[in-house]
């Protein structure tokens, strides 16, 4: 039996504390801050299960994503490259700050890479 990646990431906790690190960083990175500006608390908690949400899902668990596709949800939003590069390195370095293995780390980046296309527009 296999077991999803999901799980060999810790389940929906481990996941929960990577989204929330990993947004936190991003709300006050130089470069990336300005996503959330002028955004309230509940629009950012709600963005943030969405996010959770959407972590699980893809990752093997037992939650439903009732969100938007990832072009949809990050059109007119003026991403670059950079921006994404600096995203992923928040990303490398939460899931490295919180033990992830090599190959499930592998994993979530190739995963990673098939979005790119539909969120990076700039």
């Amino acid at each position: 039996m296999t077991v999803s990646l999901y799980d060999r990431l810790g389940g929906y906790d481990a996941l929960a504390m990577f989204a929330t690190q990993v947004v936190e960083r991003a709300q006050k990175h130089d470069e990336l801050a300005r996503f959330w500006l002028n955004r309230n608390e509940d629009t950012n908690a709600r963005d943030l299960q969405s996010l959770i949400d959407f972590l699980v899902n893809s990752t093997g668990g037992q939650m439903y994503y009732r969100g938007r596709d990832m072009a949809l949800a990050h059109k007119g939003m003026g991403i670059t490259s950079n921006d994404w590069k600096c995203f992923i390195g928040i990303v490398v370095g939460v899931a490295g700050e919180m033990g992830v293995g090599e190959a499930e780390g592998s994993e979530v980046m190739r995963f990673l890479d098939t979005l790119k296309d539909d969120i990076v527009s700039a």
